[in-house]
């Protein structure tokens, strides 16, 4: 037999074992995998990355104690100075709150961790404790951003809906707070009211949300229990947090904010202690200094939870934002910030305590390359700093002032990416492979594509994204050269023309709107009819 012929021959017999490992790793990617050993999963273990050392962590403790001992908080309405100053604060005569060190030590010991963050589904239940890390989204966006017209336009009830049923159905994105405000409903009760609404009707994941004052309370527990089944079904299983903003920074009580939150506790919702100052501006501008402003801040917001009820459920939630010294503008997408929430995550780890921040926040205006590195950069050293929940990780632009459907979709393919890095890599013998390299080497055929190994950990081991481009550049030139965008604007019309959540039934629907009537404003005809 010639050489020609032999070196064809064996060229043909490597194409035939490379087309079986194909059509081995085809069967595979069609068999479904369990939750537990998908390559990336809620609650994955973070941990691995941290700025602080232990003696900072320790120095800024001490900072935290002292100023919450000796500057305290200012504006504090009635029932919080009753609350404060009936477990151990003191009431000055400069009407200021502070609390002394044996006081905000003994809550921490007492308060609530490990626990549950609950979904209508119980599939969505988040176990928030330890390292473990969720992404989610959460803000207050005003405008929607319209990516084929390249152009911002105000928000909408509906958006919020269409934001909560995207969501829905993409596996990365954890949990859903209330994404943008709906500037189609002025009034602050019908918006308060009909927020929930939205968010609870059109995804079954956890759902966060917030209130204007305290009376706007009161008929969103009576529509969340009657989704439960009754107030006993949703105390036991509550869906819903609270986003309490109960702090102005630097160091003062919210007085509206205040009076949600002691609605919430009563009526069984978790609380997530939002601490949002901005460094240079609201908080110092030295990043220790704006974690240990942070730190104190929710701290006092912790006291004041548990002396209203012990051991409620209540998350640790430093969100410090950080500035652009040039012009004072918020730079949610800086590297800045991607240390400062790795750093507050720190802290809630240093106490023990759920910990939720913020990420992902950009401050491009559209899907586009700075997007992409700063979502990238700040929630990928969330997620290894082990932050318990990520805020603000997918759909942020503009500084949080928009929102877009489409980067929801874009995001969650970095979200799983991050989760990856996350998880990081398992070192075991079978993982080592010395076997599999031998095998290979000295009996195969000198590549690992129809291996065992390969075709085992083909799922298990690897993220592949739904919509980001990996062709090769002639795959990509037969299909139309498209972009990121383009599929993702294409995947975002196809979702949201057919998936319509039914979580909640019709029959329970049709009692809601005959209870609440016109107070209800998104029409069935944006729900699927």
């Amino acid at each position: 037999m010639s050489v020609a012929l032999e070196k064809q021959e064996a060229s043909s017999d490597q194409r035939s074992r490379r087309s079986g490992g194909r059509e081995a790793r085809r069967a595979m990617r069609a068999a479904p995998l369990a939750d537990d050993i998908r390559p990336v999963r809620p609650g994955l273990e973070g941990g691995s990355y941290g700025p602080l050392s232990q003696n900072d962590q320790e120095r800024i403790h001490e900072a935290v104690l002292t100023l919450l001992e000796t500057v305290g908080f200012a504006n504090a309405i009635p029932s919080c100075i009753e609350a404060l100053t009936r477990v151990g604060g003191t009431y000055g005569d400069d009407g200021r709150i502070r609390l002394p060190r044996a006081l905000v030590l003994d809550t921490i010991k007492k308060a609530a961790r490990n626990f549950t963050l609950y979904g209508q589904d119980p599939k969505h239940d988040m176990h928030i404790q330890g390292k473990r890390v969720h992404f989610g989204t959460a803000g207050a966006a005003v405008h929607l951003v319209d990516v084929e017209k390249r152009e911002y336009r105000e928000s909408l009830l509906q958006d919020l809906y269409d934001a909560a049923r995207l969501v829905d159905g993409l596996d990365n994105i954890h949990f859903f707070q209330r994404t943008m405000v709906p500037r189609d409903i002025p009034d602050p009760l019908d918006m308060d009211f009909n927020t929930l609404y939205a968010c609870v009707m059109g995804t079954s994941k956890h759902v966060g949300t917030s209130f204007t004052v305290r009376e706007n309370v009161k008929p969103a527990l009576e529509m969340l229990y009657a989704i439960a089944g009754g107030e006993e079904n949703f105390r036991a299983r509550p869906f819903v947090s609270n986003s309490n903003c109960f702090v102005v920074p630097p160091m003062k009580f919210a007085e509206d904010a205040c009076g949600v939150l002691e609605a919430c506790v009563e009526g069984g919702i978790p609380i997530l202690l939002l601490s949002a100052g901005q460094a240079g501006a609201t908080a110092p501008a030295a990043i220790a200094g704006a974690v240990v402003q942070a730190v104190a801040e929710v701290l006092m917001g912790l006291v004041y939870v548990n002396a209203i009820k012990p051991g409620h459920p209540a998350i640790f939630g430093t969100w410090p934002f950080v500035s652009d010294l040039r012009t004072g503008a918020m730079s949610g997408g800086s590297a800045e910030q991607a240390v400062l929430t790795a750093a507050c995550a720190q802290m809630a780890q240093y106490y023990d305590l759920p910990g939720g921040s913020a990420a992902g926040m950009s401050d491009s205006k559209l899907p586009d390359i700075q997007a992409g590195y700063e979502k990238g950069i700040t929630n990928v050293m969330a997620g290894l700093s082990g932050l318990n929940l990520v805020y603000e990780s997918a759909g942020m632009h503009a500084s949080l002032l928009g929102f877009c459907l489409e980067s929801l979709i874009i995001d969650n393919d970095m979200l799983g990416h991050c989760l990856r890095c996350v998880r990081g890599i398992e070192v075991t013998d079978d993982a080592l492979s010395i076997d599999t390299i031998a095998e290979v080497c000295l009996k195969g055929p000198g590549h690992y594509l129809g291996n065992d190994q390969t075709l085992k950990l083909m799922q298990t081991e690897y993220f592949y994204p739904a919509v980001g481009d990996r062709f090769s550049p002639k795959e990509w030139n037969e299909k139309g050269r498209p972009d990121i965008l383009s599929r993702a604007i294409a995947e975002k019309k196809r979702v949201l023309a057919e998936r319509f959540p039914r979580h909640v039934s019709r029959l329970l629907d049709d009692k809601l709107r005959a209870r609440f009537g016109e107070m209800i404003k998104l029409p069935r005809s944006g729900m699927g009819g």
